[in-house]
């Protein structure tokens, strides 16, 4: 079984966040600087939420809110829904598609060690049917050419 984990050993381990009295400007300028699109969202060093170009899109634009006078706070998913290093890939990849999310972040002790992303999820499944895909290859390659050799 692929957990989490595995994926969470191949990214960065820096964890961007900010307070949910920042604007959802800060937090957009955050995101396209980091190249990120969720930010979590920490107040008294506890996960308050999480704040996404989704939140963003659907909360101000389309509401006719100014990013620079509202704050994260007012947007970002309160209820947010997470995972231990332990979950796997199936699991998380199950929780995003019945919470239409994107982002998830990783748990460990009540404190967050990593975010996951439906990418990451889906380049690990790519990865992994390739190297499927490479072993039946070479066990076909493997078993018709010894065959052919012990055939006369």
């Amino acid at each position: 079984m692929m957990t989490i984990d595995k994926i969470l050993q191949k990214k960065s381990k820096d964890l961007w966040y900010l307070s949910p009295g920042e604007s959802a400007y800060k937090a957009l300028e955050m995101m396209a600087d980091k190249d990120i699109g969720a930010i979590l969202v920490y107040e008294k060093d506890e996960l308050a939420g999480i704040f996404t170009e989704r939140d963003y899109a659907r909360k101000v634009i389309l509401k006719g809110k100014s990013s620079k006078e509202t704050t994260v706070g007012e947007l970002m998913t309160t209820k947010v829904i997470t995972v231990t290093p332990e979950t796997s890939i199936d699991q998380c990849m199950a929780l995003m598609k019945a919470a239409k999310c994107r982002h998830m972040p990783v748990m460990e002790k009540s404190k967050v060690v990593g975010m996951v992303t439906a990418r990451d999820i889906l380049n690990e499944l790519i990865m992994q049917k390739d190297v499927t895909i490479s072993d039946l290859e070479h066990y076909i390659y493997e078993s018709h050419y010894t065959d052919i050799s012990h055939n006369p």
